[in-house]
């Protein structure tokens, strides 16, 4: 599904040298790289605050923890979503309050966020899914209708553009109060372990998870307030300040690729595209189908007997998994979220894919649905 040997492979001269500066400095946790990247990130966002920390996962749960968020509010996110986005929720003893998402965007749907609002509702947690923008400026609307936190999950769209009515353009994970992201390797922007960031442009809350990232001490040895011990460490900053360089050509190439494979399966009958919303510019961290049920799971073996990876993402939504039976979940069904964990099937995208690799698995496709 990813090539990181090969794209590392591309950058190696610049990767080692960063790395190896690193290493010769001993300077581990929380060392200049870790500053450098911070403005760096800060700079290409153009937004006020990044506030690096050990993963996506943390990023969120602090995001929360920072807005003061107590045990029985509710929070609106998307079941048709990684776990990490639901899982934190419940953590803080917050009730995940799931709603639908759109069907041609797969991102949450923002009529299904006004209908879920109830006087415990503190927050709304939408999800940029597969690197596509969430309607933010409608979301925010909402949010600011009904004093509510926005906290984006932008885990899969880093260096995504999204576009206001306005002719405004912001990034994602910018628009929010508060923006998370991970640099899992995998990720548009990714490392080569586990990283993480936080994004606001409030000076406020920025301290404040600054502190909560650092056991809740603003000075050392005197802690405030009950915090984490999450951070990014130097060697990942290192490598994340070289490939942010890259990342524009990243998306890139990541967007060519989407075409490619858009021109070879638009005319198959069944078998739908991913919708480009006019709203952003999807970025593609992954690149999803649609299929008719009964084909998902023959597609998904037809491709390995190919020797072709493919994936469910996902095969089972948050409000379905076993984690979440012990809790009293207040929402309706969810047909659109069942739908499509039926229909859905990602195919490799990634930087470094050849012409003959894109031909070959746009062939196989095609030979499955037409013999």
């Amino acid at each position: 599904m990813v090539d990181l040997v090969s794209q590392y492979e591309k950058i190696k001269p610049a990767i080692d040298s960063a790395m190896q500066e690193v290493v010769a400095k001993a300077q581990f946790i929380n060392g200049p790289e870790v500053q450098s990247f911070q403005k760096d990130l800060e700079a290409y966002l153009n937004v006020k605050h990044v506030i690096p920390c050990a993963n996506g996962t943390d990023a969120l749960q602090m995001a929360m923890m920072g807005l003061g968020l107590k045990p029985g509010d509710e929070v609106i996110t998307p079941s048709f979503t990684y776990i990490a986005t639901t899982e934190v929720i419940a953590l803080l003893g917050l009730i995940p309050v799931f709603v639908e998402v759109d069907q041609s965007t797969f991102c949450i749907d923002p009529e299904a966020i006004e209908k879920a609002i109830t006087p415990k509702t503190k927050a709304i947690v939408p999800v940029h899914l597969y690197g596509q923008a969430a309607n933010m400026e409608e979301i925010m609307r909402i949010a600011a209708t009904h004093n509510l936190f926005v906290i984006e999950d932008n885990a899969q769209a880093i260096g995504c553009d999204y576009y206001f009515t306005s002719g405004e353009v912001q990034k994602t994970g910018t628009i929010g109060h508060i923006g998370c992201t991970s640099f899992f390797p995998s990720k548009n922007l990714g490392c080569f372990g586990d990283g993480g960031a936080m994004m606001t442009n409030d000076d406020s809350l920025a301290e404040t998870l600054r502190r909560i990232a650092n056991h809740g001490q603003s000075k050392r040895y005197y802690h405030d307030e009950v915090g984490c011990n999450s951070r990014l460490d130097s060697l990942q900053a290192a490598v994340l300040r070289v490939k942010l360089r890259q990342l524009d050509s990243y998306i890139d190439a990541r967007q060519n690729l989407a075409n490619a494979y858009d021109e070879a399966f638009a005319g198959i009958e069944g078998v739908e595209i991913p919708a480009r919303s006019a709203k952003s510019n999807h970025v593609f961290h992954q690149y999803t189908l649609q299929v008719p049920p009964q084909s998902r799971d023959a597609l998904h073996r037809h491709l390995e007997a190919h020797e072709i990876p493919s994936m469910i993402y996902y095969p089972v939504p948050a409000h379905r998994q076993k984690m979440f039976e012990g809790l009293k979940l207040t929402m309706a069904d969810l047909p659109v979220t069942d739908f499509l964990t039926e229909r859905v099937i990602s195919l490799p995208m990634h930087t470094e894919m050849q012409n003959d690799q894109v031909a070959f698995i746009c062939a196989m496709v095609q030979s499955f649905f037409n013999p």
